[in-house]
């Protein structure tokens, strides 16, 4: 497995409304996916952007690239994913879930346990005919080269991907952070101490240090098509 066997496919794109950017104004934010092809056969990250009721469709203004055209993009059809990762359970992460009857779908326990529990999805696209959930307790590795990691932050059971290609680590991010920026300064405040500075300082992601010590080469991101590279 080689960093170009990382690809990521577009799965439409919603409005942020000024509410939530902090800015006053509102932002349009790329859903982005990806598909690996490891070892043990093609992983997708993700899924796409569900229908969450009449409510929330106003409120992000969706616009959306199904499953099989986005997957066309990169030669591949939902019958050629052998494994899907969501990072989370929300609504613009797993809306092309139901496409993948009897595909290993891997999250996090407790992600599941939440989404099935309380008003925080949308239950039809988490529980589908012939859905297969293989929950993890922590880290984990899917095939030789692939392993998931908890990076809780956005929601408690969010995990991430990192890929330890020949050529370098690659890490999908997820909504980890929601942009590349964001984790460019989770991870300097990580590494603060190291660069000589002194205290009062920020606090990093408890789980920052621990990435960072793989010594990624790329990450990418759900919603944000700017690559990290360090």
């Amino acid at each position: 497995m080689r960093m170009d066997d990382v690809a990521r496919i577009r799965f439409g794109s919603f409005v942020r409304p000024p509410e939530e950017t902090g800015t006053g104004s509102p932002r349009v934010e790329p859903v982005l996916g990806y598909v690996v092809r490891t070892s043990a056969g093609v992983l997708l990250l993700d899924t796409g952007l569900g229908d969450a009721g009449p409510e929330t469709e106003a409120w992000y203004r969706p616009r959306r690239v199904p499953i099989e055209e986005a997957l066309a993009t990169v030669g591949l059809s939902t019958g050629d994913i052998d494994m899907v990762v969501n990072c989370h359970l929300h609504f613009d992460h797993i809306g092309g879930n139901p496409s993948f009857p009897r595909t290993p779908i891997y999250c996090q326990r407790r992600e599941l346990e939440i989404a099935r529990t309380t008003e925080y999805t949308v239950p039809e696209l988490v529980d589908f005919p012939r859905a297969r959930y293989d929950l993890l307790d922590g880290e984990a590795e899917l095939a030789p080269g692939v392993h998931v990691v908890p990076t809780p932050g956005h929601v408690d059971g969010h995990q991430s991907v990192v890929l330890r290609c020949d050529d370098g680590t690659v890490i999908l991010a997820g909504q980890s952070h929601d942009n590349a920026s964001q984790w460019s300064a989770d991870a300097l405040a990580a590494q603060a101490g190291d660069l000589g500075h002194e205290a009062p300082l920020p606090l990093s992601s408890p789980w920052m240090a621990r990435l960072l010590a793989l010594d990624p080469k790329r990450v990418v991101f759900a919603h944000d098509a700017a690559v990290w590279i360090p």
